[in-house]
């Protein structure tokens, strides 16, 4: 029996060697894995004496041989195969190990692997006869059943085979992205927003408890070697299992709440999510009363929701939010040891988390059938300093602080969308709708006159002055919207009426 050993990660490589060797096998080694053989006195063949032809250029022809693909590719049970080996003086090669250079760590042209993909495909194309092992960590899985079995089974090598073209999958993914970045050798400027192609490798991160039903599975994926989520960062500290709608939700809820942090670096936001839509929001001098007032825009809604609070959670807030309706997740950036232990007592079945601040949104794919949709991630493209005030009155600094927050959880919000805000919380939020006047109604029934006085957002243009009407019939003084509607004239002048200031913002947040 022949085993090619050629590894980058040489983790486990010697015990592997060693327990290969006092199998039987006969080991051949290419590069810098036969200068680790040697260095600890394993017995091996360099690739060279197999082939008969050092590697040349550098080192980017050391594998690439009939003497060695030979081997790796004859169907043993093929007798036209077997007797070509002979012909040829060729060697079967019964235990491929290789895994490859590490491309993500360092993305260069040199950093581009050849000879390890084709022996690595080689021999998975091959499983039916020929082990393969990209991982190290399966090296002793495979060690056990040839001792106890006297070779590996076909269930191994079949799970082996795959695990293989997955990593040379993830491997050219990695590849085209470094290409499409711009950031390689005499890469061309791009013209198109989007790739030609879209390549896709992802790993299972977190099995969840179910999907979005009980009787759906679910589990959380990550691109391969793509820069870690944070999810991939965060704790959970007490609860049950996460399920697929509490990632999601949580996922909203923690973005918008850093979003609205960036309104104003002194004050500290909280967002409570229901059903991935914001069903409290605002931001005061302080987390507690930030919570406080954004549990209080809807108490009802906020059972079993999403409590996102990007800060410092102590004793006297947890015991607020013990005290409040039921949250299903809790995700803060730090909690104190005894507020842990107070929910670890009062709320056994909340999820604790703690976490980073999101990092920026990759490209968005929504499934379409069988084919896939793909967008940018929404993001905001201008500021009050690029804003238009298209009405006769203007807002004052107070309104213009509750625009841009009814903005930003509008933008968040599932289309059709209205929210009315004031004194630095959302207090109506009415979403996916049908009609906009639908969802200003809800807004208005939400709020509860507490937004009297504040301003509404839109995340698209009024089509007619009905839905502007029931955001001013709600008592606002100003509204937010992207404009653009065939009567922005009749709107315009339908706010002068009723004595609003409108900005129109130039774009629009549409949300499915």
């Amino acid at each position: 029996m022949r085993a090619l050993l050629s590894v980058y990660d040489k983790t486990g490589l010697e015990a592997f060697a060693k327990g290969l060797a006092a199998l039987g096998f006969e080991l051949v080694a290419s590069g810098k894995t036969a200068a680790a053989l040697g260095e600890a006195g394993i017995a091996h063949l360099e690739v060279a004496e197999v082939t008969g032809a050092p590697e040349m250029l550098d080192g980017r022809v050391k594998t690439l041989h009939p003497a060695i693909h030979g081997g790796i590719l004859a169907d043993r049970s093929k007798p036209e195969h077997l007797e070509a080996l002979k012909q040829r003086e060729i060697v079967p090669i019964d235990l491929v190990a290789c895994n490859l250079y590490p491309f993500t760590a360092s993305p260069s042209v040199e950093m581009i692997d050849v000879g390890g993909p084709t022996m690595v495909r080689a021999a998975a194309k091959n499983y039916e006869h020929v082990v393969v092992i990209v991982e190290p960590a399966d090296y002793g899985a495979v060690l056990d059943e040839l001792r106890r079995e006297g070779a590996v089974s076909s269930t191994t090598r079949h799970r082996l085979a795959r695990g293989a073209f997955a990593h040379t999958a993830a491997y050219d993914a990695a590849i085209v992205a470094w290409l499409d970045s711009g950031e390689a050798p005499a890469a061309p400027p791009r013209e198109d927003v989007l790739p030609p192609t879209v390549h896709l490798a992802l790993e299972r991160r977190q099995s969840l408890r179910y999907g979005e039903n009980p009787h759906q599975a679910g589990a959380r994926y990550a691109v391969v070697n793509a820069r870690a989520s944070w999810w991939d960062g965060a704790v959970q500290h007490g609860g049950m299992a996460l399920s697929y709608l509490n990632l999601f939700d949580a996922e909203a809820a923690w973005r918008l709440a850093h979003e609205l942090g960036e309104l104003d670096p002194t004050g500290a936001p909280a967002v409570i999510v229901k059903h991935a839509n914001p069903c409290g929001a605002a931001i005061a001098p302080d987390l507690a009363t930030a919570y406080e007032r954004a549990f209080e825009v809807d108490p009802t809604s906020a059972f079993g929701g999403i409590v996102a609070l990007p800060g410092s959670i102590d004793r006297a807030l947890a015991e607020q939010i013990v005290a409040n309706a039921k949250a299903d997740v809790l995700v803060a950036r730090h909690i104190q040891p005894d507020a842990l232990e107070l929910f670890a007592q009062r709320r056994k079945n909340m999820r604790v988390i703690t976490a980073d601040a999101p990092g920026p949104e990759p490209l968005q794919l929504r499934p379409l059938g069988s084919d896939f949709l793909v967008q940018q991630p929404d993001h905001f493209l201008s500021g009050r300093a690029d804003w238009r005030v298209a009405t006769k009155a203007e807002p004052t600094e107070e309104v213009w602080r509750d625009l841009e927050l009814a903005w930003r959880v509008c933008a968040r919000t599932t289309s059709n969308a209205i929210v009315l805000a004031k004194s630095g919380v959302a207090y109506g939020i009415g979403c996916g709708q049908q009609n906009r006047v639908d969802s200003a109604a809800i807004a208005a029934r939400r709020a509860a006159g507490r937004a009297e006085g504040g301003a509404a957002a839109s995340d698209a243009f009024f089509p007619f002055r009905d839905g502007l009407d029931a955001c001013a019939d709600a008592g606002v003084r100003a509204v937010i919207q992207p404009g653009g509607s065939l009567r922005d004239d009749e709107i315009v002048a339908a706010a002068d009426e009723r004595g609003l200031a409108m900005v129109m913002t130039g774009e629009r947040h549409f949300r499915h």
